[in-house]
């Protein structure tokens, strides 16, 4: 899979820009600033209808445009498709493919699929559960895409069973029993599809672990695959449920024994919203946690691991992805840079974007875009 083609029209900093593209490895180099990233972040928002950079979409609309489209020819064994996204903040955005309208813009996710290497990669280290959770979650929504569905049912019923615990919580009398009543249909809701969300991230979990152990012996000196590990921890105990009907009513039990907690709070305690993916380093005799035991080479190693471990799991599943390193280079030493991009040079198309053209490893030497002053140009 590679993208032949991308057309932005207010995108960013992108009045208007066509770039002809290819498989291999392909660079743009330009100083901070120059809008060099925003050309990869266009080919990663039609792949998940959403931004590695931004939480929403309104910052990607050229300043003074009302809307913003991102259009690219996709060549996938062969076939080229031609996608594109009209972004709307505001209002419902807008998805085609080869110029007809889908019904629903999130029936284009996963119709291309990337993998983005970025400098706040370090966060799915060093940062808070919900960074960790969004790693799982966009990974999940590009192996399964029906699952952006799922997990926007389950936001929407998170915040209205917040709502009830609030109001809940503070009523008296024969308000309070109507909430309480209420409260039992959105537990049924949490329950049956956080159960689903649940079900799939372990699953998830299970396919990743061995890859991510892989890849953190092929970029941290002298570690061996059984250094890295990653484990799915739940805001309760599953007692072995792994399937969405175990899961279910292990959830409702959940919910009804924390009851009083949630109500005196207000807030829900139980489901995939609390959950954490364990990253740890060590052996069998001794296994810490990376965050807030690992070295900063050792963090950087295993946020790199969990990306080619993304990558490898995609690959596996018959695709493989568009790998995006976007000014990732110049936050690794010259030993890592080395092994990363060669690792990935195989890959069917690589983009990189880098400050100066030596930033780019002998191993990614491909075609090579300069940018500057809104404008990409190629340097032949």
């Amino acid at each position: 899979m590679h993208v032949a083609h991308l057309t932005l029209h207010d995108f960013r900093s992108y009045a208007d820009l066509d770039v002809e593209l290819g498989p291999g490895a392909t660079a743009f180099i330009g100083r901070n600033g120059q809008g060099k990233t925003n050309l990869v972040e266009a080919i990663d928002y039609l792949s998940r209808l959403s931004s590695h950079r931004v939480a929403s979409d309104a910052p990607l609309v050229r300043a003074g445009a009302d809307q913003a489209v991102v259009r690219a020819a996709v060549v996938r064994d062969g076939r080229t498709a031609v996608l594109e996204v009209e972004l709307n903040p505001g209002r419902a955005n807008r998805a085609r493919i080869n110029r007809s309208p889908l019904p629903r813009p999130r029936e284009i996710i996963g119709l291309v699929r990337t993998v983005v290497f970025a400098p706040d990669d370090l966060t799915l280290v060093k940062g808070d559960p919900g960074d960790r959770r969004k790693f799982l979650d966009d990974l999940l929504l590009l192996r399964a895409p029906r699952l952006g569905g799922v997990r926007a049912d389950y936001d929407r019923i998170l915040k209205q069973r917040n709502t009830l615990l609030k109001t809940a919580g503070v009523a008296r009398g024969e308000a309070r029993d109507t909430a309480l009543s209420t409260l039992g249909v959105w537990d049924a809701h949490l329950a049956r599809v956080g159960a689903e969300v649940l079900a799939a991230r372990l699953r998830l979990v299970d396919d990743l672990r061995p890859y991510v152990g892989k890849a953190y012996e092929a970029v941290a000196r002298g570690a061996s695959r059984d250094d890295a590990e990653i484990a799915y921890k739940p805001s309760f105990e599953l007692d072995g449920a792994t399937d969405a009907g175990d899961l279910t009513e292990a959830l409702l039990a959940e919910l009804e024994r924390r009851r009083k907690d949630e109500l005196d709070r207000g807030i829900s305690l139980v489901g995939p919203h609390r959950d954490e993916l364990l990253l740890t380093l060590g052996n069998d005799e001794l296994r810490l946690p990376v965050k807030g035991y690992a070295s900063h080479g050792e963090s950087w190693s295993f946020a790199l691991a969990l990306r080619l471990a993304s990558y490898d799991l995609l690959r596996a599943d018959g695709d493989d992805p568009i790998l995006v390193l976007d000014d990732v280079f110049a936050e690794l030493d010259a030993e890592r840079r080395r092994q990363l991009a060669e690792l990935v040079a195989g890959a069917e198309q690589v983009l990189v974007t880098a400050a100066v053209a030596a930033d780019v490893p002998a191993a990614l030497q491909g075609v090579r875009f300069l940018v500057a002053d809104g404008e990409v140009r190629r340097d032949d």
